[in-house]
Protein backbone atom coordinates (compact mmCIF):
# COMPACT_ATOMS: atom_id res chain seq x y z
CA UNK A 1 0.00 0.00 0.00
CA UNK A 2 1.33 3.48 -0.96
CA UNK A 3 1.96 6.28 1.02
CA UNK A 4 -0.73 8.80 -0.94
CA UNK A 5 -3.05 5.24 -0.28
CA UNK A 6 -2.33 5.49 3.16
CA UNK A 7 -3.18 9.16 3.32
CA UNK A 8 -6.64 8.78 1.90
CA UNK A 9 -7.67 6.42 4.58
CA UNK A 10 -9.06 8.85 6.90
CA UNK A 11 -12.70 6.71 7.44
CA UNK A 12 -13.12 4.60 10.38
CA UNK A 13 -13.38 0.66 9.86
CA UNK A 14 -16.91 -0.52 9.57
CA UNK A 15 -18.23 -3.31 11.19
CA UNK A 16 -18.01 -5.09 8.02
CA UNK A 17 -14.48 -4.37 7.56
CA UNK A 18 -13.93 -5.12 11.27
CA UNK A 19 -15.45 -8.38 11.08
CA UNK A 20 -13.58 -9.68 8.20
CA UNK A 21 -10.48 -8.09 9.11
CA UNK A 22 -11.00 -10.60 12.61
CA UNK A 23 -11.95 -13.45 10.39
CA UNK A 24 -8.62 -12.92 8.32
CA UNK A 25 -6.78 -13.24 11.59
CA UNK A 26 -6.15 -9.45 12.22
CA UNK A 27 -7.25 -8.78 15.84
CA UNK A 28 -5.92 -6.45 18.31
CA UNK A 29 -3.80 -7.97 20.32
CA UNK A 30 -0.88 -6.43 22.99
CA UNK A 31 1.72 -9.52 23.74
CA UNK A 32 3.36 -7.49 26.82
CA UNK A 33 -0.28 -7.66 28.49
CA UNK A 34 -0.61 -11.21 27.95
CA UNK A 35 2.53 -11.32 29.52
CA UNK A 36 1.72 -9.16 32.17
CA UNK A 37 -1.00 -11.21 32.86
CA UNK A 38 0.81 -14.46 33.20
CA UNK A 39 3.18 -13.52 35.09
CA UNK A 40 1.24 -12.23 37.66
CA UNK A 41 -0.82 -15.30 37.56
CA UNK A 42 2.46 -17.50 38.08
CA UNK A 43 3.91 -15.02 40.74
CA UNK A 44 0.38 -15.13 42.80
CA UNK A 45 0.72 -18.95 42.49
CA UNK A 46 4.18 -19.56 43.35
CA UNK A 47 3.50 -17.12 46.39
CA UNK A 48 0.38 -19.46 47.61
CA UNK A 49 1.25 -22.98 46.38
CA UNK A 50 5.12 -22.62 46.91
CA UNK A 51 5.56 -24.25 49.79
CA UNK A 52 3.32 -27.37 48.96
CA UNK A 53 5.67 -27.47 45.86
CA UNK A 54 8.38 -27.02 47.88
CA UNK A 55 7.16 -29.72 50.31
CA UNK A 56 7.14 -32.31 47.70
CA UNK A 57 10.45 -31.55 46.15
CA UNK A 58 12.46 -32.18 49.28
CA UNK A 59 9.98 -35.38 50.36
CA UNK A 60 11.54 -36.58 46.51
CA UNK A 61 14.80 -35.57 47.33
CA UNK A 62 14.35 -37.27 50.68
CA UNK A 63 13.10 -40.60 49.02
CA UNK A 64 16.17 -40.33 46.37
CA UNK A 65 18.96 -39.99 49.21
CA UNK A 66 17.11 -42.83 50.91
CA UNK A 67 18.07 -45.45 48.11
CA UNK A 68 20.94 -47.52 49.21
CA UNK A 69 23.58 -47.96 46.94
CA UNK A 70 22.17 -51.77 45.75
CA UNK A 71 19.11 -49.95 45.23
CA UNK A 72 20.96 -47.36 42.94
CA UNK A 73 22.13 -49.90 40.90
CA UNK A 74 18.96 -51.68 40.42
CA UNK A 75 17.00 -51.13 37.84
CA UNK A 76 14.24 -52.78 39.18
CA UNK A 77 14.42 -50.47 42.13
CA UNK A 78 15.14 -47.51 40.90
CA UNK A 79 13.29 -46.98 37.91
CA UNK A 80 9.80 -46.76 40.02
CA UNK A 81 11.19 -45.05 42.97
CA UNK A 82 12.37 -42.19 40.22
CA UNK A 83 8.72 -42.48 38.41
CA UNK A 84 7.25 -42.16 41.79
CA UNK A 85 8.99 -38.70 43.07
CA UNK A 86 8.76 -37.51 39.18
CA UNK A 87 5.06 -38.30 40.26
CA UNK A 88 4.58 -36.27 42.98
CA UNK A 89 6.48 -33.63 42.27
CA UNK A 90 3.95 -33.40 38.97
CA UNK A 91 0.62 -33.55 41.04
CA UNK A 92 2.53 -30.48 43.25
CA UNK A 93 2.96 -28.68 40.08
CA UNK A 94 -0.11 -29.06 38.83
CA UNK A 95 -2.57 -26.55 40.60
CA UNK A 96 0.49 -23.77 39.34
CA UNK A 97 0.30 -25.33 36.07
CA UNK A 98 -3.40 -25.35 35.82
CA UNK A 99 -3.60 -21.56 37.17
CA UNK A 100 -0.45 -20.14 34.37
CA UNK A 101 -2.80 -22.24 31.84
CA UNK A 102 -6.06 -20.77 32.79
CA UNK A 103 -4.53 -16.93 32.80
CA UNK A 104 -2.67 -18.33 28.87
CA UNK A 105 -6.55 -18.72 27.97
CA UNK A 106 -8.19 -15.71 29.38
CA UNK A 107 -5.11 -13.11 28.70
CA UNK A 108 -7.04 -12.34 25.13
CA UNK A 109 -10.43 -11.48 26.83
CA UNK A 110 -8.90 -8.83 27.89
CA UNK A 111 -8.14 -6.90 24.81
CA UNK A 112 -9.37 -8.16 21.63
CA UNK A 113 -11.26 -11.80 22.69
CA UNK A 114 -10.63 -15.10 21.42
CA UNK A 115 -10.48 -15.78 17.37
CA UNK A 116 -10.65 -18.83 16.01
CA UNK A 117 -9.89 -19.18 12.08
CA UNK A 118 -8.19 -21.14 10.08
CA UNK A 119 -7.03 -18.02 7.18
CA UNK A 120 -4.30 -17.52 9.97
CA UNK A 121 -2.68 -20.43 9.53
CA UNK A 122 -2.62 -20.34 6.02
CA UNK A 123 1.16 -19.64 4.63
CA UNK A 124 2.07 -16.55 3.60
CA UNK A 125 5.06 -17.26 1.33
CA UNK A 126 5.32 -13.16 0.78
CA UNK A 127 6.86 -12.73 3.95
CA UNK A 128 9.47 -14.81 2.56
CA UNK A 129 10.56 -12.31 0.44
CA UNK A 130 14.08 -11.43 1.99
CA UNK A 131 13.28 -7.55 0.22
CA UNK A 132 10.00 -7.44 2.35
CA UNK A 133 11.26 -8.75 5.27
CA UNK A 134 14.48 -5.71 5.26
CA UNK A 135 11.71 -3.29 4.32
CA UNK A 136 10.27 -4.55 7.88
CA UNK A 137 13.26 -4.58 9.97
CA UNK A 138 13.10 -0.55 9.04
CA UNK A 139 9.72 0.52 8.68
CA UNK A 140 8.18 2.61 11.39
CA UNK A 141 6.80 -0.55 13.07
CA UNK A 142 10.24 -2.23 13.04
CA UNK A 143 11.35 0.72 15.06
CA UNK A 144 8.79 0.84 17.42
CA UNK A 145 8.99 -3.10 17.89
CA UNK A 146 13.00 -2.68 18.18
CA UNK A 147 12.51 0.76 21.24
CA UNK A 148 9.72 -1.26 22.85
CA UNK A 149 12.39 -4.57 23.08
CA UNK A 150 15.17 -2.27 24.63
CA UNK A 151 12.49 -0.55 27.04
CA UNK A 152 11.35 -3.69 28.24
CA UNK A 153 15.03 -5.03 28.80
CA UNK A 154 15.95 -2.22 30.29
CA UNK A 155 13.19 -1.87 32.92
CA UNK A 156 12.73 -6.02 33.70
CA UNK A 157 16.66 -5.78 34.02
CA UNK A 158 16.54 -2.84 36.34
CA UNK A 159 13.57 -4.76 38.51
CA UNK A 160 15.66 -8.10 38.74
CA UNK A 161 18.78 -6.19 39.97
CA UNK A 162 16.75 -4.42 42.59
CA UNK A 163 14.95 -7.78 43.78
CA UNK A 164 18.22 -9.69 44.11
CA UNK A 165 19.67 -6.85 46.00
CA UNK A 166 16.57 -6.43 48.47
CA UNK A 167 16.49 -10.25 48.95
CA UNK A 168 20.43 -11.04 49.18
CA UNK A 169 20.39 -11.32 53.04
CA UNK A 170 17.51 -13.76 52.92
CA UNK A 171 19.58 -15.48 49.96
CA UNK A 172 22.57 -15.61 52.17
CA UNK A 173 20.72 -17.16 55.05
CA UNK A 174 18.96 -20.10 53.12
CA UNK A 175 21.92 -21.67 54.07
CA UNK A 176 21.37 -21.43 57.87
CA UNK A 177 17.61 -22.52 57.36
CA UNK A 178 16.16 -26.00 57.66
CA UNK A 179 15.47 -27.61 54.41
CA UNK A 180 11.66 -27.07 54.68
CA UNK A 181 12.22 -23.81 55.40
CA UNK A 182 14.84 -22.76 53.34
CA UNK A 183 13.06 -24.55 50.09
CA UNK A 184 9.75 -22.46 51.36
CA UNK A 185 11.57 -19.30 51.36
CA UNK A 186 13.20 -19.74 47.77
CA UNK A 187 9.86 -20.21 46.19
CA UNK A 188 8.59 -17.27 48.63
CA UNK A 189 11.76 -14.92 46.97
CA UNK A 190 10.78 -16.34 43.20
CA UNK A 191 7.35 -15.33 43.92
CA UNK A 192 8.19 -11.70 44.98
CA UNK A 193 10.42 -11.33 42.02
CA UNK A 194 8.32 -11.95 39.71
CA UNK A 195 5.42 -9.79 40.98
CA UNK A 196 7.97 -7.32 41.18
CA UNK A 197 8.76 -8.03 37.55
CA UNK A 198 4.83 -8.11 36.06
CA UNK A 199 4.36 -4.73 37.80
CA UNK A 200 7.80 -3.42 35.71
CA UNK A 201 5.64 -5.20 32.88
CA UNK A 202 2.00 -3.28 33.99
CA UNK A 203 4.02 0.09 33.34
CA UNK A 204 4.90 -1.62 29.48
CA UNK A 205 1.54 -2.88 28.75
CA UNK A 206 -0.17 0.71 30.56
CA UNK A 207 1.62 2.26 27.10
CA UNK A 208 1.09 -1.05 24.88
CA UNK A 209 -1.83 -1.31 24.77
CA UNK A 210 -3.19 2.02 23.81
CA UNK A 211 -0.66 2.11 21.02
CA UNK A 212 -1.92 -1.30 19.79
CA UNK A 213 -5.69 0.26 19.90
CA UNK A 214 -4.64 2.87 17.72
CA UNK A 215 -2.01 0.86 15.38
CA UNK A 216 -5.22 -1.47 15.19
CA UNK A 217 -7.76 1.28 14.13
CA UNK A 218 -5.14 2.88 11.84
CA UNK A 219 -4.73 -0.31 9.82
CA UNK A 220 -8.24 -1.02 9.41
CA UNK A 221 -9.04 2.75 8.43
CA UNK A 222 -10.69 2.87 4.40
CA UNK A 223 -10.77 5.32 1.98
CA UNK A 224 -14.63 7.29 1.18
CA UNK A 225 -14.68 5.25 -1.71
CA UNK A 226 -14.55 2.23 0.19
CA UNK A 227 -17.06 3.27 2.78
CA UNK A 228 -19.71 4.20 0.17
CA UNK A 229 -19.06 0.76 -1.76
CA UNK A 230 -19.40 -1.08 1.34
CA UNK A 231 -22.64 1.05 2.08
CA UNK A 232 -24.09 0.24 -1.84
CA UNK A 233 -23.40 -3.30 -1.28
CA UNK A 234 -24.46 -4.17 1.84
CA UNK A 235 -27.87 -1.84 1.63
CA UNK A 236 -28.32 -1.74 -2.32
CA UNK A 237 -27.93 1.24 -4.80
CA UNK A 238 -30.56 3.68 -4.96
CA UNK A 239 -32.19 1.91 -8.05
CA UNK A 240 -32.50 -1.35 -6.31
CA UNK A 241 -33.85 0.34 -3.11
CA UNK A 242 -36.55 2.51 -4.96
CA UNK A 243 -37.81 -0.68 -6.66
CA UNK A 244 -37.92 -2.65 -3.44
CA UNK A 245 -40.41 0.44 -2.09
CA UNK A 246 -42.22 0.26 -5.13
CA UNK A 247 -42.70 -3.38 -4.48
CA UNK A 248 -43.67 -2.98 -0.85
CA UNK A 249 -45.93 -0.44 -1.68
CA UNK A 250 -47.70 -2.36 -4.33
CA UNK A 251 -48.04 -5.00 -1.79
CA UNK A 252 -49.32 -2.90 0.90
CA UNK A 253 -52.16 -1.86 -1.56
CA UNK A 254 -53.08 -5.06 -2.50
CA UNK A 255 -53.47 -5.69 1.19
CA UNK A 256 -55.14 -2.81 1.71
CA UNK A 257 -57.60 -3.32 -0.80
CA UNK A 258 -58.58 -6.24 0.16
CA UNK A 259 -60.21 -4.38 3.40
CA UNK A 260 -61.87 -2.25 1.30
CA UNK A 261 -65.13 -4.79 1.22
CA UNK A 262 -65.05 -4.61 5.63
CA UNK A 263 -65.66 -0.97 5.15
CA UNK A 264 -69.12 0.24 6.80
CA UNK A 265 -68.18 3.62 4.34
CA UNK A 266 -66.22 5.60 1.89
CA UNK A 267 -65.66 9.16 2.25
CA UNK A 268 -63.93 10.80 -0.57
CA UNK A 269 -63.16 14.75 -1.48
CA UNK A 270 -64.55 13.22 -4.26
CA UNK A 271 -62.13 12.50 -6.82
CA UNK A 272 -58.40 13.36 -4.79
CA UNK A 273 -59.11 11.58 -1.92
CA UNK A 274 -60.59 8.56 -0.66
CA UNK A 275 -60.66 7.25 2.89
CA UNK A 276 -62.26 3.67 3.97
CA UNK A 277 -64.16 3.64 7.42
CA UNK A 278 -64.81 0.60 9.45
CA UNK A 279 -67.39 0.61 12.64
CA UNK A 280 -68.67 -1.78 15.00
CA UNK A 281 -70.54 -0.88 17.54
CA UNK A 282 -70.13 -3.69 19.72
CA UNK A 283 -66.28 -4.41 19.20
CA UNK A 284 -65.05 -0.89 18.91
CA UNK A 285 -64.65 1.90 21.01
CA UNK A 286 -64.03 4.33 17.55
CA UNK A 287 -64.15 3.90 13.77
CA UNK A 288 -60.94 2.63 12.09
CA UNK A 289 -59.29 3.89 9.08
CA UNK A 290 -59.10 0.41 6.52
CA UNK A 291 -57.83 1.70 3.51
CA UNK A 292 -56.49 5.53 2.43
CA UNK A 293 -55.05 7.21 -0.78
CA UNK A 294 -55.18 9.80 -3.08
CA UNK A 295 -55.82 9.87 -7.23
CA UNK A 296 -55.59 6.68 -8.44
CA UNK A 297 -55.51 4.78 -5.10
CA UNK A 298 -58.59 6.98 -4.33
CA UNK A 299 -60.19 5.71 -7.99
CA UNK A 300 -59.44 2.40 -7.17
CA UNK A 301 -60.84 2.24 -3.49
CA UNK A 302 -64.41 3.50 -5.00
CA UNK A 303 -64.27 1.35 -7.62
CA UNK A 304 -63.74 -1.60 -5.11
CA UNK A 305 -66.59 -0.28 -2.56
CA UNK A 306 -68.77 0.40 -5.56
CA UNK A 307 -68.17 -3.66 -6.20
CA UNK A 308 -68.97 -4.46 -3.09
CA UNK A 309 -72.01 -2.19 -2.22
CA UNK A 310 -70.07 -0.58 0.13
CA UNK A 311 -72.05 3.23 0.61
CA UNK A 312 -69.77 6.38 -0.67
CA UNK A 313 -70.30 9.86 0.75
CA UNK A 314 -68.80 12.99 -1.15
CA UNK A 315 -67.29 15.11 2.56
CA UNK A 316 -64.38 17.04 1.04
CA UNK A 317 -63.49 18.51 4.02
CA UNK A 318 -63.82 15.28 6.40
CA UNK A 319 -61.97 13.40 3.95
CA UNK A 320 -58.86 15.41 3.80
CA UNK A 321 -58.78 15.36 7.50
CA UNK A 322 -59.08 11.90 7.61
CA UNK A 323 -56.28 11.33 4.99
CA UNK A 324 -54.03 13.74 6.95
CA UNK A 325 -54.61 12.72 10.65
CA UNK A 326 -55.34 9.14 10.48
CA UNK A 327 -53.05 6.01 9.43
CA UNK A 328 -54.23 2.57 8.04
CA UNK A 329 -55.38 0.36 10.75
CA UNK A 330 -55.39 3.91 13.54
CA UNK A 331 -58.51 5.07 14.85
CA UNK A 332 -59.83 8.67 14.20
CA UNK A 333 -59.08 11.22 16.28
CA UNK A 334 -61.87 12.44 19.30
CA UNK A 335 -61.66 16.14 17.13
CA UNK A 336 -63.65 14.25 14.03
CA UNK A 337 -65.73 12.06 15.98
CA UNK A 338 -68.87 14.67 15.35
CA UNK A 339 -68.50 14.56 11.53
CA UNK A 340 -68.09 10.51 11.67
CA UNK A 341 -70.51 9.89 13.21
CA UNK A 342 -73.15 12.35 10.87
CA UNK A 343 -71.55 9.91 8.01
CA UNK A 344 -72.26 7.15 10.04
CA UNK A 345 -75.66 7.65 10.72
CA UNK A 346 -76.76 8.96 7.30
CA UNK A 347 -74.82 5.08 6.18
CA UNK A 348 -77.46 3.98 8.78
CA UNK A 349 -80.37 5.67 7.54
CA UNK A 350 -79.56 4.97 3.78
CA UNK A 351 -79.70 0.96 5.11
CA UNK A 352 -83.63 1.08 6.64
CA UNK A 353 -84.47 2.92 3.77
CA UNK A 354 -83.13 0.76 1.47
CA UNK A 355 -84.34 -1.90 3.03
CA UNK A 356 -87.81 -0.44 3.72
CA UNK A 357 -88.15 0.21 0.06
CA UNK A 358 -88.79 3.93 0.40
CA UNK A 359 -87.49 7.22 -0.59
CA UNK A 360 -83.37 7.66 -0.17
CA UNK A 361 -82.24 10.53 2.59
CA UNK A 362 -80.51 12.87 1.52
CA UNK A 363 -76.40 13.00 2.01
CA UNK A 364 -75.39 14.95 5.33
CA UNK A 365 -74.05 18.87 4.52
CA UNK A 366 -70.64 18.29 5.08
CA UNK A 367 -69.06 21.62 3.57
CA UNK A 368 -66.72 21.75 0.70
Amino acid sequence: MSEHDQQERTEAATPKRAEEARREGQVLRSQELSTCVVLVAAAIALTLLGGRLGAAVLAALRHGLELSPVEALDEARLVPALSRALLEVGIACLPILGIVLLAVLLAPLALGGWNFTSKALMPQFGRLNPLKGVQRMFSVRGLVELWKAFAKFGLVAAVAVWSLWRSAPQLRGLGAQAPEAAIGTAFGLVGTALIGLAAALVLIAGVDVPYQMWRHARELRMTRDEVKREYRESDGSPEVKGRIRRIQQTLAQGRMLQDVPTASVVVTNPTHYAVALRYEDSRMRAPIVVAKGTDLIAARIREVAGENGVPIVEAPPLARALHRSVAIGGEIPAALYAAVAQVLTYVFQLRVARDAGVALPPPPAMGQ
